[in-house]
């Protein structure tokens, strides 16, 4: 599988707990992809599920942008396994969200 479609499912899987997050605010904040970095650890053929278990990271970035008005970044951590469960890659994501 080219690596940039697993670049993308992942990037999603950690953007999504971000939007969620956001959508759930009264304020109007934005976020933005402002770094990556990924790892490829065996081969990925077949089916792959993208998780990332962050979502406690976003709630506290976000919680911190709302009191302090400024922009925060924080990073996220989305795991490719493959059918059996291994590990196929790791992607890390460095989001900014800072309030409008």
């Amino acid at each position: 599988m080219f690596w940039a479609v697993q670049g993308m499912a992942a990037e999603l899987a950690g953007g999504m707990l971000v939007m969620q997050s956001l959508r759930a605010q009264d304020a109007s904040i934005s976020m933005l992809l402002v770094g990556t970095q990924g790892e490829f650890t065996k081969k990925a053929r077949g089916k792959i599920l993208f998780t990332c278990q962050d979502g406690a990271i976003v709630e506290s970035g976000v919680a911190q942008c709302l009191k302090t008005g400024a922009g925060v970044q924080f990073e996220l951590t989305t795991e490719g396994r493959d059918e059996d469960g291994d590990l196929v890659c790791r992607f890390r994501f460095h989001w900014s969200v800072k309030v409008r």
